[in-house]
């Protein structure tokens, strides 16, 4: 059985309180004195950032002398917090444009390791068949945090649905957009909220990671789809800056871009997920 710990709503909002009670008494310094003789512990979206970690744990780690738990989270908040206030060793979750917007905006600390896959940010609906058949004023659900929803953004320019001010780069709003020729509306959700908008929404942008949760296929299903060429939202292992040269971080970054790693993500996730590696 996968010792796997799947954390409640609560649990999230009491690890953020704790975060936030301990931070204020706590070291500011960027050093970590993470005890490497334990098991490494890292906090991971479910799906597929814990599906890989557990096809490691199940079938790497132990020949690789790695004692490895996984810590599941639904949130893209907890994992950075935990990381950063040592509830946990390490996350799998983010790309880096996110974690730069995230250190800036929390004083955290965090820094990448190893970057392993992409998670194409699609565009899916239940009342169109592609984006050429939205309607004028159709409602657009996107995520609400600044970096996916500057993300979502630039999908739907890509596209030729909205054209966004020159230069407009991860801070990007609705606000910045020039052209709308739809007349098109946005709905900003948490992230996670997005695939269950879809019976609300005329289409919704929505994170790969939460497409496959929904039973969505992004490379089927999506109207528009991320292109994974000089795509600079790799998802990555994160540290608290540091520990980077624990020995049980080195062992699970090279496992994690092991030829049996590339091999189990394009065969489960066919397209869904690509290995950047």
């Amino acid at each position: 059985m996968r010792n796997t710990a799947k954390i409640t709503t609560a649990v999230l909002a009491a690890g953020a309180l704790t975060f936030g009670l301990t931070a204020c008494g706590s070291d500011n310094g960027s050093s970590s004195s993470s005890d490497s003789s334990g098991p490494l512990v890292v906090a991971a979206s479910p799906t597929p950032h814990a599906e890989i970690l557990n096809y490691i744990k199940d079938n790497l780690a132990k020949k690789a002398g790695l004692d490895l738990e996984v810590k599941e989270f639904t949130d893209y908040v907890t994992p950075n917090t935990a990381t950063e206030d040592g509830s946990v060793d390490a996350n799998y979750f983010q790309n880096q444009p996110y974690l730069d917007d995230f250190n800036k905006k929390n004083g955290t600390h965090i820094v990448p390791v190893v970057t392993v896959h992409l998670e194409p940010l699609g565009l899916y609906s239940h009342k169109v068949k592609s984006a050429d058949a939205l309607k004028s004023g159709a409602t657009i659900a996107v995520p609400n945090d600044s970096v996916n929803e500057a993300r979502a953004l630039k999908l739907l320019a890509a596209n030729g649905l909205i054209t966004l001010k020159d230069g407009v780069g991860n801070e990007a709003t609705p606000s910045d957009i020039t052209k709308n020729p739809k007349n098109l509306k946005f709905k900003e959700l948490e992230a996670a909220q997005t695939p269950r908008s879809l019976d609300d929404v005329d289409a919704a942008v929505i994170n790969g990671n939460y497409a496959i949760e929904a039973d969505l296929k992004p490379a089927e299903d999506a109207l528009v789809l991320e292109s994974a060429k000089d795509n600079p939202y790799g998802n990555f292992l994160a540290v608290k800056d540091g520990n980077e040269d624990d020995p049980r971080v080195k062992k699970l970054a090279k496992l994690l871009t092991s030829d049996e790693v590339k091999k189990f993500i394009e065969d489960k996730y066919d397209g869904s997920v690509i290995a950047s590696f």
